[in-house]
């Protein structure tokens, strides 16, 4: 039956909410207002990920044979700017925009672009018409100049919006291509990070090896350079992915004598499905324990990899086994795609015609098609390779066999030192383990307090996270006695939960979870605590955090509420910017402020601080040319010495700038 009211009730029922509060983002307004959802966020990254969209644009026009050389210069005002001798933004007034030229509709639009359809890229990194524009809605100035038919074309923007309408500068008889210079808006990535030579210098260089037939040449104002990253080079590398391998590998032991590398390319599909790829086994590694595997679509970088790197472990997989078994290697049917790649530096460039990615940020590659292209071309070109070379193939399977066993033993071993480890520490009340019996995705929440130990079991994921509530601050190890430190409850508690052992008997190999993360209130005390737990296992557990297992977590400190819609801030400045760009300027928003974890509610806790899709984390690590100074910090500030601590105080009080919370 429908439901009769008088219009008071209505109003009551629907409240405030009506058409004035539905808004209608125009241009490049949305990209502004949420950035997050075009490049990833605001931080680092996603800045230096302008400069990829920028890049990927001249690569695309290097790929398609149209441009043979590309120009990066970073200026000490910290304009970057991309030049290329390709054939040119067009300028003609567009025919759906007609008062417009095409480069303003490019530079202005989302979703425009010339390579929608495949008539002017067949295969191109840029896919979405959002690159670009996403740039010039995020910079505080641009500039674009245009060559073509020998005559030089320049417009300026600001903040996604037309500055100047398009001008002729002038002849131009021996240029052709397009240059953009543009200034990252501090309102939006802040003033305190900046593009980072470094950075920008190798992903320069790493396109070069991505396509022999460009010439990358990089400039670098040289007050700005604070590493040894040269201020000028020319990149071009006509052997690509072997060259890049080469470079990474150095001088490190193999286990085979050449790279396994090769290219295949599809002419007649105008470069739909061209597979380049190089693998070398590291007898140890290459400086990442499980290897790496950096793979490319379209020359834009994929480091979530996808379906495109499904495929080279099919391939490396399927010849391996076939190959191990047919030379009669014992329990070679047992290698898995990790033991093929177990310690193998691989490296996979492929070009596909529309991909289709996970996000604009292109982190991870879904199209289908690409795991059948690159295994059907990699897979026979290994089978060849093997057995061109038998006593490399012979070595080589032999030792993915033992990383398998290996693999096997260790696996049955964590299995029962979990089953073992669960029986002997019988913590009623204090540890809630988690029921994974693999330690691969667990991890273990050191917590503050019985009371936030209550939420957190409550809000945690039961089959891969344990929660080990603390009572109040742990030990100073660092300047109590030895008897001291093995008799403290808190400390026996997180040694034997964790497994692995104390001091010159840790054994990390022993850990009973992939990740350890303190989760402490957002307040003083918490803080202390951290630091006190840092502490302990900087001295007693320093393989922990050199392996980079060891976490700190983000809780809140506000949750700002209006209308049905709440968000969360980390701190005071955090706080006042999200209710700015949050909410409407003159909504009521009722501010909270946490605590502790204990007042939040599970959900919230969940949500804010436990949930790896929403959560934040910070990982605790040390640089290796900083670990002299670290330990003498940690001597300094929770050694046994209150002078130095004062002294500490003393030297460093001025750069103090936030009042203390008491």
């Amino acid at each position: 039956m429908a439901r009769r009211a008088t219009s008071k009730q209505d109003a009551d029922f629907f409240g405030d909410y009506t058409a004035k509060d539905i808004e209608v983002l125009e241009g490049l307004e949305p990209v502004r207002k949420r950035p997050g959802m075009y490049i990833g966020g605001t931080d680092e990254k996603a800045l230096h990920h302008l400069f990829a969209e920028v890049l990927d644009n001249s690569m695309d026009e290097a790929v398609a044979g149209y441009a043979t050389r590309i120009e990066v210069e970073l200026f000490e005002d910290g304009y970057l700017s991309v030049t290329d001798n390709g054939r040119g933004v067009p300028i003609d007034p567009h025919p759906k925009f007609k008062k417009k030229s095409a480069l303003e509709v490019i530079m202005t639009t989302l979703h425009s672009g010339g390579k929608f359809e495949g008539k002017a890229y067949a295969t191109s990194g840029g896919l979405h018409g959002v690159g670009i524009s996403v740039v010039n809605a995020l910079s505080d100035d641009l500039i674009v100049e245009v060559c073509r038919s020998r005559t030089m074309y320049r417009q300026t923007f600001a903040e996604g919006k037309p500055r100047s309408k398009l001008e002729k500068v002038g002849p131009a008889p021996n240029k052709r291509g397009t240059m953009v210079m543009f200034h990252p808006d501090p309102k939006i990535f802040g003033t305190k990070i900046g593009f980072k030579p470094a950075r920008l210098f190798k992903m320069a260089r790493s396109k070069a090896y991505l396509f022999g037939g460009v010439e990358i040449r990089w400039k670098c104002a040289p007050g700005i350079i604070k590493d040894d990253t040269p201020p000028e080079a020319v990149f071009h590398f006509e052997r690509g992915l072997t060259d890049y391998l080469t470079t990474l590998a150095g001088s490190k032991p193999t286990v085979t004598e050449e790279v396994f590398a090769g290219k295949v390319e599809n002419k007649e599909t105008q470069g739909h499905g061209n597979v380049e790829w190089a693998v070398l086994w590291g007898a140890a590694g290459f400086g990442d324990a499980d290897g790496f595997v950096h793979s490319y679509c379209n020359t834009v970088p994929t480091p979530e990899g996808g379906t495109h790197e499904a495929g080279l472990r099919a391939a490396l997989t399927k010849g391996l086994k076939a190959y191990g078994e047919l030379a009669g290697v014992k329990r070679a049917s047992a290698i898995t795609a990790e033991d093929a790649l177990g310690t193998a530096g691989a490296l996979l460039s492929v070009f596909v015609r529309n991909p289709e990615f996970q996000g604009q940020t292109k982190d991870k590659l879904a199209t289908a098609e690409a795991q059948r292209i690159v295994e059907n071309t990699i897979r026979p070109a290994f089978d060849h390779w093997l057995a061109s070379n038998p006593k490399q193939a012979g070595a080589l399977v032999e030792w993915v066999v033992e990383r398998s066993e290996e693999r096997q033993r260790r696996r049955k071993e964590k299995e029962v030192s979990r089953q073992q480890a669960t029986r002997k520490l019988r913590l009623p009340g204090k540890l809630a383990d988690c029921s994974s019996a693999n330690r691969s995705g667990t991890e273990i929440f050191l917590v503050e307090g019985d009371s936030a130990g209550g939420s957190a079991k409550q809000a945690r994921n039961r089959a891969t996270q344990a929660i080990l509530p603390l009572r109040g601050k742990i030990l100073n190890v660092a300047s109590a006695a030895r008897d001291k430190i093995l008799a403290n409850q808190e400390i026996a508690d997180m040694t034997q939960a964790l497994g692995a052992g104390i001091g010159s008997k840790f054994d990390l190999d022993n850990l009973r979870y992939e990740k350890v993360i303190i989760m402490t209130d957002a307040d003083v005390d918490g803080a202390h605590i951290a630091a006190l737990l840092i502490t302990f296992f900087h001295q007693e557990m320093p393989e922990l955090i050199n392996a980079g297992r060891l976490y700190m977590a983000q809780p809140p400190l506000f949750r700002m509420t209006a209308s049905g819609k709440s968000v969360y801030a980390m701190n005071e400045d955090e706080r006042d910017r999200l209710i700015k760009s949050e909410f409407k300027a003159n909504q009521n928003v009722d501010v909270g402020r946490f605590k502790g974890l204990g007042e939040m509610n599970p959900p919230q806790l969940k949500e804010t601080t436990m949930d790896p899709t929403t959560r934040r984390l910070a990982r605790v690590v040390i640089a290796e040319d900083k670990a002299e100074a670290a330990n003498d910090l940690v001597s300094r500030l929770m050694g046994k010495k209150a002078e130095a601590r004062f002294q500490f105080i003393q030297e460093n009080a001025a750069f103090a700038q936030d009042a203390l919370d008491i």
